[in-house]
């Protein structure tokens, strides 16, 4: 396995990702799938990998399938009640009641209450299926490319059920997408009770690990490993791939209210594009660490988080980025806004709260 899959399953964490899985030694993958999420009296101080908006609802996943939400900002949390132990590492919602995650195992998971409650809808065993089928059919078909995707989708079915997602995007509460590991892609129509391989309309013949998803109206995008950038104009039913800025892994990208595309990755590298990625501009983050996750605030502007703990905020639509002083400086791997204006970031020590009018921001190096 690619040593870039082991950090991103757990989007900033190699090592806490492949921690999980040598403690799991003896429990087999199959077992993580039915056996439900520990309740954990301190949960909300696990490691998260994700937080999102489900309304005035935070909602925030992370390892070993703990799954927490919070009704007054963050100051509180409760765990929901998941059927899986898999790491999660992104959540979507489309509604303050409809929602899902994904993670390891394959696993897509969806909630009808708000994140209380969430059950299982996907798997990695099937997800092998489903592309085999998939491939077999254009096989068939006599397309040009089916032998070497029946190949690929028979290492998947043949590689059992550890096949982890990384990002998921519902258009609606009908029409959604999920990548992930080796270039696996899957979309459904009627809200996740059907799935079926996009691999076949996605740009990625060297079965690239595809790591996030962003949207912009019938815009969309994914990024990935070794540089990955694909475009959709037509809502994400086919995918080109565009000229990339640079050739290590992109983790995250964001469109912005201005029109803007920003795309970040490895070593704090991120660039900016005012014309949907046809062409590219370097943008400074004022450091090496690797970045994680951004967000969209409700007025604007854009934040990103990185492995050394920062929180990075621009107001000029991405163009530049300045480093908030936040305490902790342990790694960080999601963010989402609260209602009330707060940020809520999620890592290695769990969830924090951090209040924008209070966060000054910093000379570049000093926040460690």
């Amino acid at each position: 396995m690619r040593h870039t899959l082991c950090w991103a399953a757990a989007t900033l964490l190699a090592a806490t990702a492949c921690a999980a899985q040598a403690s799991g030694q003896g429990v087999a993958a199959l077992d993580l799938l039915v056996r439900p999420a520990h309740v954990a009296p301190q949960a909300a101080q696990s490691v998260m990998l994700a937080v999102a908006r489900a309304g005035d609802r935070l909602v925030a996943v992370g390892e070993r399938g703990i799954a927490v939400f919070s009704d007054d900002n963050g100051a509180r949390w409760r765990q929901a009640k998941v059927p899986v132990s898999v790491t999660l590492t992104a959540l979507c919602f489309a509604s303050p009641s409809e929602g899902w995650a994904v993670g390891h195992g394959g696993v897509v998971l969806h909630t009808q209450d708000g994140g209380e409650q969430w059950t299982l809808q996907l798997d990695g065993q099937r997800a092998a299926q489903i592309a085999l089928a998939a491939a077999a059919t254009a096989e068939s078909a006599g397309q040009p490319d089916a032998a070497q995707r029946k190949q690929a989708a028979e290492r998947l079915v043949a590689d059992g059920p550890d096949k982890p997602l990384f990002d998921v995007r519902f258009a609606d509460s009908k029409n959604g997408l999920v990548v992930g590991a080796y270039g696996l892609a899957l979309a459904t129509r009627d809200g996740g009770r059907n799935w079926e391989s996009r691999m076949d309309v996605i740009d990625n013949p060297r079965g690239m690990h595809l790591y996030a998803i962003a949207a912009r109206g019938n815009e969309w995008f994914i990024v990935g490993e070794q540089g990955t950038v694909l475009r959709s104009d037509d809502g994400g039913q086919r995918f080109a791939r565009l000229p990339s800025p640079y050739k290590g892994t992109f983790f995250g990208a964001l469109t912005g209210s201005a029109g803007e595309l920003i795309v970040f990755g490895l070593r704090g590298n991120a660039f900016g594009s005012g014309d949907s990625g046809k062409t590219w501009q370097r943008i400074a983050t004022a450091g090496p660490a690797t970045l994680t996750a951004g967000a969209r605030l409700a007025d604007g502007a854009l934040v990103l988080t990185d492995e050394a703990g920062r929180v990075l905020l621009s107001r000029d639509a991405g163009k530049h980025f300045e480093a908030l002083a936040v305490p902790g400086g342990a790694p960080l791997a999601g963010v989402a806004q609260a209602s009330d204006g707060r940020l809520v970031v999620g890592g290695v020590r769990g969830l924090a709260g951090i209040a924008l009018d209070k966060a000054a921001p910093v000379t570049a190096g000093t926040v460690k």
